[in-house]
């Protein structure tokens, strides 16, 4: 019976402590309720920040470049009117600073043997591959821009640099570019954009060497692979498209 009776009293207890810590809860409540009402809504982020403070610190986004960033066929831009080269020298000839600056680029240029060419042309030349310790190798470019079969070998893990030798004729090119994508069994794996410059016509070619690089090493680096070079001016006008295949082996 005692245990009984304590058991129902004990229980009474307990609902009336219940009873009262639901009020005090239930109060609670309200008033959180209220202040919720009137307090502005600030989320926190994982690591505890206001979701609405300012962050310093660059996005992925603004870090990353997108697809469409990377690959930028199809933009022109407006680079305004074009002029033949002899009419770029004599606009603003008045202009002191604008004469000396003009000369400056054509340098030794002969204006007469130019012709009135508004479009420029660039002729690549050749391209070459800079490794230390070892003769430059000399890469003939086809007229098609496809070399057949493998085009050249690197070894893993080996420091190297590209060196393109052209020439530029009829105009200035403004904007020279070099792009280089490589895939391997499909899939993207590197991607390169260089700018060269803007180059006035001259009869001697130009020369420009990449910063130098380091190939992949290891079994899953070695193997073939597939790349498209571009070389493209500021009017998105390509002067050459090179699709190729190369080796990265455990030797040269």
């Amino acid at each position: 019976m005692s245990l009984t009776v304590g058991a129902t009293s004990s229980s009474k207890t307990m609902g009336h402590e219940r009873d009262e810590k639901d009020n005090e809860s239930g109060e609670k409540a309200g008033v959180g309720a209220d202040d919720r009402a009137k307090t502005p809504k600030v989320e926190e982020k994982a690591d505890g920040e206001p979701e609405g403070r300012i962050h310093r610190s660059a996005s992925e986004s603004s870090i990353c470049a997108t697809e469409d960033e990377e690959d930028d066929e199809g933009r022109k831009i407006d680079v305004g009117p074009q002029y033949t080269l002899k009419e770029q020298f004599e606009k603003d000839k008045d202009d002191e600073s604008l004469r000396k600056w003009k000369e400056q680029l054509l340098g030794s240029v002969d204006l007469n043997s130019i012709g009135e060419t508004l479009e420029p042309d660039v002729k690549i030349l050749n391209l070459a591959i800079v490794s230390p310790g070892r003769s430059d190798m000399v890469l003939s470019v086809p007229e098609n821009g496809k070399p057949k079969g493998l085009w050249f070998t690197l070894k893993e893990g080996s420091r190297y640099s590209l060196k393109f030798t052209f020439q530029v004729s009829n105009n200035i090119v403004s904007g020279l570019k070099y792009t280089n994508t490589v895939w391997k069994t499909g899939v993207k794996v590197d991607s390169t954009k260089e700018m060269l410059g803007t180059f006035s016509p001259q009869s001697e070619p130009y020369m420009h060497e990449m910063p130098e690089e380091t190939t992949p090493s290891g079994i899953f680096a070695r193997g073939s692979y597939s790349a498209r070079s571009k070389f493209v001016d500021d009017d998105n006008k390509c002067y050459l498209e090179i699709n190729y295949t190369f080796d990265i082996r455990k030797d040269w």
